[in-house]
C-alpha cells in the first residue's frame, strides 16, 4: 500500500467555495471568455471554462467580489493576474462535478492587483432620469422653489 505524498499549502488567503460568474480576457492571445468561480480568495482564484486558455499568460477578470473577500461591501471588482496552471479534465484532478463535458478546464490564476469598478446604474434609475416627473411633483417643486427663493 503506498501513502499519498504529503503536499505542503502554499496558500497565503482563505479561500472561500463560491459559484460566481466571471469574464476574463487574456491579454496575449486577445481570448475572451466566461466562467464560474470555483474558490477564490483575495490572492487567487480557481474557475471553470471552456475557453483555451494558456498557462503562464497574463489575464484579466472581472467578478462581483462577496464581502468576505472585500472586507467591505459586495462590488465589482477587474483583476489581473497570472494563470499558474491549467487542469484538463483527462488529467485525473478534481474539476466541479457539474463540469464534466470534456472542453471544461480548471484555471488557477495568482491576482496581481484589483479595480473596483463603478457599480452599474440600474435600469429603473436610467428610466426615471428619461422621464420628467408628473404634474403634481412639479407643482411640489415649483412651490418648494419659491419658499426657497422668498
Amino acid at each position: 500500500m503506498t501513502t499519498p505524498p504529503l503536499r505542503v499549502e502554499r496558500r497565503v488567503g482563505q479561500r472561500f467555495p463560491y459559484l460566481l460568474a466571471i469574464s476574463f480576457h487574456q491579454t496575449r492571445d486577445g481570448i475572451e471568455g466566461v466562467g464560474f468561480t470555483q474558490d477564490l480568495s483575495s490572492r487567487g482564484v480557481f474557475f471553470v471554462t471552456d475557453a483555451p486558455l494558456t498557462e503562464g499568460s497574463e489575464i484579466e477578470l472581472t467578478v462581483r467580489m462577496p464581502s468576505e473577500i472585500t472586507l467591505g461591501a459586495s462590488m465589482p471588482v477587474r483583476c489581473k493576474g497570472r494563470i499558474l496552471r491549467i487542469v484538463r479534465p483527462d488529467s485525473g484532478s478534481v474539476v466541479a462535478p457539474s463540469t464534466t463535458a470534456h472542453s471544461k478546464i480548471g484555471v488557477a490564476v495568482r491576482l496581481e492587483c484589483y479595480e473596483y469598478l463603478p457599480e452599474r446604474i440600474e435600469p429603473s434609475a436610467r428610466v426615471s432620469a428619461l422621464h420628467p416627473p408628473k404634474d403634481e411633483d412639479q407643482a411640489d417643486v415649483r412651490t418648494a422653489s419659491s419658499r426657497l427663493a422668498g
